[in-house]
């Protein structure tokens, strides 16, 4: 990411949550990692929402990929209604290979098998989320929403993103802004 797209307001390597009157079912009390967020667009992960369908080593047996006994902590999660058969890991960064994006200074993104592999034989990341399928918007489309209060946005970090259960995760990130849900609404306040 480059620093100038902090300073003019993008949301890279911050967390999206939604508001409690989202209506989009895909998206409602959801968390959102942004991996990219700039005038082209945006894509983030979902990083609160499990899939009870798949476990990460039923996943690696599909890969031929034996795992280690570590590799079953690992929860598949949804992370978005795009392209939900690939696969996306969000990880600390003292994991990285060629594929790695760079998101800010504490994450990286890597979706290749190779990740897999490693996190198969206790070689990969430290901490690490994997997903199937991310969020993503069009050139100016986030902006809309935001604008449409359908989301706030609060400062990742490593606790809430890897330590906090996922189901507790909206909550905690609702929390950390230091708002009273129950005085958030969906409407725009007219006079």
């Amino acid at each position: 990411m480059d620093d100038s797209d902090s300073s003019l307001g993008y949301l890279t390597g911050q967390l999206l949550v939604a508001m409690p009157a989202m209506q989009d079912p895909r998206f409602e009390r959801s968390v959102i990692y942004m991996c990219i967020h700039n005038t082209d667009g945006a894509m983030g992960l979902i990083i609160n929402r499990s899939l009870e369908s798949l476990n990460f080593r039923d996943l690696l047996s599909q890969l031929d990929l034996n795992p280690s006994e570590h590799a079953s902590k690992i929860m598949v999660q949804y992370g978005g209604p795009v392209e939900t058969g690939r696969g996306f890991v969000l990880h600390s960064l003292e994991y990285e290979q060629d594929g790695t994006i760079i998101v800010d200074n504490k994450v990286g993104l890597t979706a290749t098998v190779e990740v897999l592999k490693d996190i198969a034989a206790d070689q990969g990341p430290r901490r690490a989320i994997l997903a199937l399928g991310y969020a993503g918007w069009g050139p100016g489309q986030l902006d809309s929403e935001i604008q449409q209060n359908a989301w706030l946005n609060v400062t990742a970090d490593d606790a809430l993103m890897f330590d906090v259960e996922i189901e507790n995760r909206w909550d905690r990130a609702v929390a950390k802004i230091g708002i009273d849900v129950s005085l958030l609404s969906g409407e725009h306040g007219h006079a």
